[in-house]
C-alpha cells in the first residue's frame, strides 16, 4: 500500500507543477506583451537628437535580448507542459531517472537531474576551454604576427 500512496503524492505534485508552469507561462507572455506595447509607444516619439536616438537604440537592443530570453523561457515551459501531457515530465532526458521534486520546484522546466546537469556543465566548460585554446593558438600563428616579428 505505501507504493500506491507514493503514486498519489506524485500525481498531486505533478498537478501542482502544471499549475505553476501555466502561471509562469501566462506571466511571461504578459511581460512580453507589455514590452512590445512599450516599444510601440516609444517608437511614436519623434524629434530626438543623435544622442537620444543612440540611447534609445541601445535600450531597444537590451530589451530585445531580454525578450528573446523570455520567449526562450516560454518555449521551455511549453516543452515541460508537453512532457507532463506525455507522462515524461520529471524524468531525466539523459539517464532516465526521476528528477528530485526539490529540483523541479526550483527549476520547473528542467530536463536533467542534478548529476546529469553537472556532467553537462563540466563538458561545456571543457569544450569552451578547448575552443579558447584553439583561438589563442590560431592568433599566435597568424601571418600578421610573423610580419611584425621580421
Amino acid at each position: 500500500m505505501p507504493k500506491k500512496n507514493g503514486v498519489v503524492e506524485r500525481k498531486k505534485f505533478l498537478a501542482l507543477m502544471r499549475k505553476r508552469l501555466e502561471a509562469m507561462r501566462a506571466q511571461l507572455a504578459n511581460e512580453v506583451d507589455q514590452e512590445l506595447k512599450s516599444k510601440r509607444e516609444e517608437n511614436k516619439d519623434e524629434g530626438m537628437d543623435t544622442y537620444d536616438l543612440a540611447s534609445e537604440e541601445r535600450a531597444q537592443e537590451l530589451s530585445s535580448i531580454l525578450s528573446d530570453r523570455e520567449v526562450s523561457k516560454i518555449r521551455e515551459i511549453e516543452d515541460a507542459l508537453e512532457r507532463l501531457d506525455e507522462g515524461t515530465y520529471g524524468i531525466c532526458a539523459s539517464c532516465g531517472m526521476e528528477i528530485a521534486e526539490a529540483r523541479l520546484e526550483a527549476m520547473p522546466f528542467t530536463r536533467l537531474c542534478r548529476d546529469c546537469q553537472q556532467d553537462y556543465e563540466r563538458k561545456e566548460r571543457a569544450q569552451r576551454r578547448l575552443e579558447d585554446d584553439r583561438f589563442t593558438y590560431r592568433r599566435l600563428e597568424t601571418p600578421e604576427n610573423d610580419e611584425e616579428n621580421t
